[in-house]
């Protein structure tokens, strides 16, 4: 079943210009702070270190949701959490989109993960692994492995795996800037960490999503004015 009382799709007449007007709920669609963005032009600035703690667990369900593979966790207490200074944010899930919704200078990756988390007065922050082709990812080989092919269908098979495989080496330097859930409702308000080092996936895993999802990806949204900080 979709999570989503009202369809839409990325291309066409439910597509991306459109999801403001397909339901009241969607407005925010059409907001001044809305994401994926092009980062281009960045303002270097004193940032806390993202500390990222995560641990090796069972996953609830991997969904193939009509948008996405989606791996969902389970409620408080599951135990995987961002900590960006003094705030601390569980995280609730992680999905994938091809290519990447984020460019760097104008251009996308082959792939981004985007993992999801919330404090527990509502307040979400993202983080964007960008993904590019080279060694495979063995904690990603595990996820496809449970992929489901259809729309609506979702496997629980006690696959544990550790979120911080999926992380680059690198998460020092990254860049931060506020925007929104990048599908419907587009919720704004999100704190987006875009980490700068990617992390290689092989081709076969690539092309291994693009079959099931060849381009599920809005496009850049205009800054309006918002400033990208960029960790010193």
């Amino acid at each position: 079943m979709s999570p989503w009382k009202t369809p839409w799709d990325y291309e066409g007449a439910r597509g991306s210009d459109h999801w403001g007007d397909l339901d009241p709920a969607y407005a925010a669609c059409r907001g001044k702070e809305q994401s994926p963005i092009d980062i281009k032009h960045t303002q270097k600035a004193s940032l806390p270190a993202l500390r990222f703690d995560y641990r090796s667990g069972p996953l609830e369900y991997v969904i193939n949701n009509g948008h996405t593979i989606r791996v969902n966790y389970y409620g408080p207490g599951s135990g995987d959490f961002l900590v960006v200074g003094d705030q601390r944010y569980q995280l609730v899930q992680f999905h994938f989109h091809h290519p990447s919704e984020e460019h760097i200078h104008g251009k996308p990756f082959a792939m981004v993960l985007h993992l999801m988390h919330e404090t527990s007065d509502g307040k979400v922050a993202g983080v964007a692994v960008l993904l590019k082709a080279g060694r495979a990812n063995d904690t990603l080989e595990q996820i496809w492995e449970h992929m489901p092919p259809k729309e609506g269908q979702n496997v629980v098979a006690g696959l544990a795996v550790n979120p911080s495989d999926l992380l680059p080496r690198n998460v020092a330097d990254y860049y931060m800037y506020t925007g929104s859930a990048t599908a419907p409702p587009c919720t704004e308000g999100v704190i987006w960490y875009v980490l700068k080092t990617p992390v290689t996936i092989s081709p076969k895993q690539i092309r291994a999503f693009a079959q099931l999802y060849p381009h599920d990806v809005r496009p850049v949204q205009p800054l309006n004015g918002r400033i990208v900080k960029e960790r010193e």
